[in-house]
């Protein structure tokens, strides 16, 4: 089950830049964030219910659905939506590969999580497997105050998805059903972002033509719903730095669509990055036989 969710992940995760990028253009970033999750919501939320899922929960639980709301459906995807502007959606999700880093500092600061050496050589080998992989495109940007500032939104979005992981795994440990929290969150990002968009004076604006339209239902449905799904349930098995290290592969996902379809050329940097985060991989998964027979003895 661990290894399906992660799989999940990877592959849904890995595609919804691409999406990110489609939603870039006449409608203010903002406004796609909402309809994004206002629709991932009016979804959801029955959805759960129909499933008898949809649980009642202490006001303090809200609080903290509310805070999730903003860190994971709200402000981080304002940001990531805004950083589109002034970087591609390759160097976002090389930058989003931080939340390893972020999720392993606010674990040992929030949940007392140890760090221990096998995370730390896999985190490691993921970052300098990140850099390899997108060497070419880290250095032929300029250093532009544009440039700057997409790094500097993805990288205030990626700390804001870390926290609102911190927050999952406080549901969790706690017994709180995954799609529940989820339901609610989403509910609670969707109307904060209405009320940013109302209070800013921001324009709502639609953009229908099919990219537009066929990317915000697969980031409603695909990326939101089923994607968020996924990966809290993979950090309630597995805890936040591994379920992390996830976010190192959807890089790969996206080079791969970009090289079916937009004819990116494989460099020895990006190999030998590719090699690295695949033994990074090895490094967080994998059990050495004795250990799962003295599992099972136990």
């Amino acid at each position: 089950m661990t290894v399906f969710l992660y799989a999940t992940t990877v592959l849904i995760w890995g595609t919804t830049w691409i999406a990110i990028a489609m939603q870039t253009g006449d409608v203010p970033a903002a406004v796609s964030v909402f309809y994004r999750f206002a629709l991932a919501a009016l979804l959801l939320v029955p959805m759960v219910a129909l499933m008898g899922k949809l649980t009642r929960i202490s006001r303090t639980d809200h609080l903290f659905c509310v805070l999730q709301g903003m860190c994971v459906f709200c402000f981080n995807f304002l940001c990531f939506y805004q950083a589109n502007h002034y970087i591609n959606s390759g160097l976002e999700s090389v930058l989003f590969s931080m939340a390893i880093l972020f999720n392993a500092i606010n674990g040992v600061l929030f949940l007392g999580q140890r760090v221990t050496a096998r995370l730390m050589l896999a985190n490691s080998l993921g970052i300098v497997g990140i850099i390899s992989l997108f060497w070419h495109d880290l250095t032929a940007s300029s250093a532009n105050t544009d440039t700057l500032l997409g790094i500097g939104l993805c990288l205030l979005g990626t700390y804001g998805f870390s926290l609102g992981n911190i927050i999952s795994a406080r549901h969790q440990k706690r017994g709180l059903n995954v799609f529940t929290t989820n339901a609610y969150a989403m509910t609670y990002g969707a109307i904060t972002m209405l009320a940013v968009i109302l209070l800013s004076g921001t324009e709502f604006r639609i953009d229908t033509g099919l990219p537009y339209l066929s990317g915000l239902f697969y980031l409603a449905i695909v990326g939101s719903i089923l994607g968020f799904g996924a990966y809290f349930l993979l950090i309630g098995r597995i805890g936040t730095g591994q379920a992390a290290y996830a976010t190192v592969m959807f890089p790969l996902v996206a080079l791969t669509i970009s090289t079916l379809f937009e004819g990116y050329e494989w460099r020895f940097a990006a190999v030998v990055g590719l090699v690295l985060i695949l033994a990074g991989n090895a490094v967080m998964f994998w059990k050495p036989r004795n250990a799962v027979t003295a599992a099972k003895v136990a």
